[in-house]
């Protein structure tokens, strides 16, 4: 079972992969580089959780 995720991360991730899903890729490494770029996320964390989550979505977007 994973983490559960806050209504936070999960609203900030949506908003941001509706966004920039062209962007995006399946890396985490690359996502979290982006996102330091797009958004301006002071908690190192928080910056983490979102480019993990928007990671999921990515790779999900692929296999649906």
């Amino acid at each position: 079972m994973g983490r559960v995720k806050t209504k936070l991360i999960k609203r900030l991730s949506n908003d941001l992969f509706s966004e920039y899903a062209a962007k995006l890729s399946k890396e985490f490494q690359e996502n979290k580089q982006l996102l330091g770029e797009l958004a301006s996320i002071n908690s190192k964390k928080m910056r983490n959780v979102i480019a993990g989550m928007l990671t999921k979505l990515k790779k999900n977007e692929e296999v649906l």
